[in-house]
């Protein structure tokens, strides 16, 4: 499965398809909330959330992967991730883009 951000596919000749996306929800504990709280606090970088981040933008991608898929496409392109929001607890990322075949 191709996923691709720019806005062409330039290794073959392919029909467009219609808009794919998937969303990732990710909860963060309580313990992770106040630890990152506090070096919010203080200062520094937040690692915690920073792989908290990665594992919800990996997990969209997965799901744009089988939902491009399951649709018939060879991959998805001119992707967008979403602006990943950290709120109450939780990480939400949408990422989008659309699916194309390649000609035979």
């Amino acid at each position: 499965m191709r996923l691709i951000t720019t806005e062409t596919v330039l290794d073959g000749t392919i029909t467009q398809g219609e808009i794919v996306y998937a969303c990732a929800v990710s909860g963060a504990n309580i313990l992770r909330d106040m630890r990152e709280a506090v070096i919010n606090t203080i200062g520094g970088r937040m690692t915690k959330y920073e792989a908290l981040l990665d594992e919800t933008i990996a997990r969209a991608l997965d799901g744009l992967s089988e939902r491009a898929r399951a649709q018939g496409y060879d991959g998805v392109f001119g992707i967008r991730i979403s602006h990943p929001t950290i709120t109450s607890g939780a990480i939400e990322v949408v990422v989008a883009g659309t699916g194309f075949r390649y000609r035979q």
